[in-house]
């Protein structure tokens, strides 16, 4: 199976879980935790890319990113997303007390693998936290 025929697949099955995943979250009295389907996004990314470096080698994205002018505005632009993405999340990731260093490793790293394992996890620390306090208010009220 070529990367193109590949590509389309997890393009395809990323699509059908959102819709899947919205469907489910309209129709179930549960609400969707977002930090799970942030996390499986970064797993079901982060195996398809394990198998394009397996098959395709390290640096293949550095040829691919240098050839025309084409690949010099898709690497720019995902810089630039990298950039604001880091700017929007910083705040609540500070907020919740993450550590931003070992994030910003992480996503400078592998791009979108980290950012979505970074908003699952922010995701996750704001949910919790907002649990907590409000169990503790209802004990505290009793």
């Amino acid at each position: 199976m070529s990367t193109y025929t590949l590509t389309a697949l997890f393009a395809s099955g990323t699509l059908l879980f959102w819709g899947v995943a919205y469907a489910t979250a309209k129709i179930s009295a549960p609400k969707l935790k977002g930090w799970m389907i942030s996390a499986c996004l970064s797993l079901a990314f982060g195996g398809f890319s394990l198998y394009v470096i397996l098959t395709e080698g390290l640096t293949g994205f550095w040829v691919e990113s240098t050839q025309n002018g084409w690949g010099n505005q898709i690497w720019l632009d995902l810089m630039l997303a990298v950039g604001l993405g880091w700017f929007l999340i910083v705040p609540q990731a500070r907020a919740v007390r993450m550590r931003l260093l070992p994030w910003l490793f992480l996503i400078l790293a592998t791009g979108s693998i980290g950012f979505f394992a970074m908003l699952s996890r922010l995701m996750y620390l704001q949910q919790n936290s907002v649990t907590t306090v409000s169990s503790r208010e209802i004990l505290e009220s009793n």
